[in-house]
């Protein structure tokens, strides 16, 4: 015999989860006792939401599944935005909550226990893709697998609390069965098409994250430039055919309007990408993603290729003679479009160099919804896939900070966040120190919501509402032991404190006082306009 907590945990054992991010509740303590007695690192953060951006912060940053275990009603409600967030941007999040004792649950009756909803899992429904109520919490093993699972999104668990608390006869052992062997896709479509193309173009998105070799092959059969999303930045390195600019930029979005075919790996082309899809559609597209409504759902392709993206870009690879250099010179038009950056915008770029001289390669960086965020996720080239974080999915203003506890947990990790959104979360202070995670925090303070502000004065209006009384970020660190320190600006003093403060492996914070204008690829700055690509009749779409 076994208390269900005691299964709970062997089943995140068993499903080989290294580390769980919670917050204890009178109802699911007895999850917290049997942790105590576990290898899983328990990481015990100040609010529930902080609980699931750490674990997308470690599965973005490991490819593992985040664990999040959380109480019941307002304890599980406040993970919402967290979740949403998880499941917008496809990372592989458990979330398990308690729920009110069987004893206490009434069909159709809210009685008023303590914590009680109508529906709890009904919260999740909308930002999951898959809820459920374990009776048996050995069960949770599966719930894991599922969320790994292609296509990934995030999984709610729910259990309640008197099937932790008592114990449970029956133990159903989830055999985790090995991996099958996938027989090689139907390429022969992609291959007519890419037989009669001279200005192919890669678009390779975040399900193509873990694809980058393959990637890459492809690109060098083809020639093709290769375009990297939000999600899977530093998939090509610093490979010759790496684009490493966005299509919002006029000289990386020529190369999109000039391809004759595009190749769409592990994307859905949304719409922060193709700034609300204006950019045209490619003369021919061939999809490769493991969801095909996803593939279909923005821009209509020529041909579907409904595969793991590894296993069609080998696929399609061997199939393909060497082929010719790139048909356009990348080197001249990234000097191009750089150059041209710095003369519009020296204090950004100043920014982005001292940012890269003083992070090491193998850190994680995590980068919030504020202006210095945006200008990383353009430009900001990581040396290898998993070492960036953004939360493009759903754009969670506050996500950085808590997100980067969870990177951190595998690994040297710095944030960048507004002084707005590092306020959401500044309580983690707390859990950083406690955990002594190798963290930096940068806050760069601009007095309030700089891209709002921006917005409203390029409306038109004046600023209103967006301006903060904000605290002095330094003395609030040190008021938690932590190591702070202020510069003003974002240049060479920024960079030496940015690279002494991740040379020291306990938490660290670094104010910048400073004020940036937005990049192209913010919204009021998009150099398209007008109505989506999937309004034109033509495109099948819309």
């Amino acid at each position: 015999m076994a208390t269900g907590a005691e299964l709970l945990v062997a089943g995140l054992e068993r499903a080989g989860v290294r580390v769980v991010f919670g917050l204890p509740g009178v109802h699911n303590l007895p999850a917290w006792e049997a942790l105590r007695r576990s290898p899983i690192r328990l990481v015990g953060v100040r609010h529930e939401q902080a609980a699931v951006y750490a674990a997308d912060g470690y599965a973005r940053a490991t490819g593992e599944v985040g664990v999040a275990l959380v109480t019941t009603g307002p304890g599980a409600a406040n993970t919402l935005g967290a979740t949403g967030e998880a499941w917008a941007s496809r990372s592989p999040v458990v979330v398990i909550a308690t729920d009110i004792p069987t004893s206490l649950k009434r069909r159709g009756v809210v009685g008023g226990a303590l914590h009680e909803a109508s529906d709890q899992r009904a919260l999740f429904a909308p930002v999951t893709k898959a809820t459920h109520r374990f009776t048996d919490p050995g069960e949770i093993a599966s719930a894991v697998a599922e969320a790994l699972d292609a296509p990934r999104r995030p999984v709610f668990v729910e259990i309640p609390t008197d099937r932790l608390s008592g114990e449970i006869a029956r133990w159903d052992v989830v055999e985790f069965a090995p991996d099958v062997v996938v027989d090689p896709p139907d390429v022969s479509g992609a291959l007519e098409v890419l037989a009669a193309s001279w200005k192919p173009v890669i678009w390779a998105g975040g399900g193509a994250l873990d694809a980058g070799t393959e990637v890459v092959a492809l690109a060098e059969r083809l020639g093709a430039p290769i375009f990297t999303t939000y999600s899977s930045r530093g998939l090509a390195g610093d490979h010759p055919l790496a684009i490493g600019l966005p299509p919002h930029l006029d000289e990386a979005g020529a190369i999109w309007e000039q391809a004759d075919v595009v190749i769409a790996v592990g994307t859905d082309l949304d719409g922060m990408s193709t700034m609300n899809w204006r950019l045209p559609r490619p003369h021919r597209l061939i999809a490769i993603n493991v969801d095909g409504a996803d593939a279909r759902k923005n821009y209509l392709p020529d041909v579907l290729v409904e595969a793991d993206a590894a296993v069609a870009l080998r696929a399609l690879a061997a199939a393909l003679p060497p082929g010719p250099k790139s048909w356009v010179d990348l080197a001249a038009i990234r000097t191009a479009a750089l150059g041209r950056l710095r003369g519009e915008h020296p204090e950004e770029l100043a920014f982005l160099d001292a940012f890269a001289r003083a992070v090491p390669a193998g850190t994680h960086v995590v980068a919030d919804m504020c202006i210095p965020g945006y200008w990383l996720a353009a430009l900001y080239g990581p040396a290898a896939p998993r070492r960036f974080q953004y939360p493009m999915g759903w754009g969670t203003l506050g996500y950085a900070f808590p997100a980067a506890l969870g990177a951190a947990a595998a690994g040297p990790t710095v944030s960048v966040s507004g002084d707005g959104g590092f306020l959401f979360a500044c309580g983690e202070l707390a859990t950083a120190k406690q955990e002594r995670l190798p963290l930096t925090a940068v806050v760069v303070d601009d007095g309030g919501y700089g891209m709002l502000r921006y917005d409203q004065r390029h409306s038109g209006v004046p600023a209103y509402g967006v301006d903060l009384v904000t605290p002095d970020f330094a003395m609030l660190a040190e008021s938690f032991g932590i190591r702070a320190q202020s510069v003003d600006g974002l240049g060479d003093a920024f960079a030496d404190a940015l690279a002494a403060q991740l040379a020291d492996p306990e938490p660290t914070l670094l104010v910048a006082h400073a004020a940036l204008t937005p990049p192209p690829t913010t919204s009021p700055r998009w150099r398209l306009q007008g109505p989506p690509a999937w309004a034109d009749p033509l495109t099948g779409l819309g």
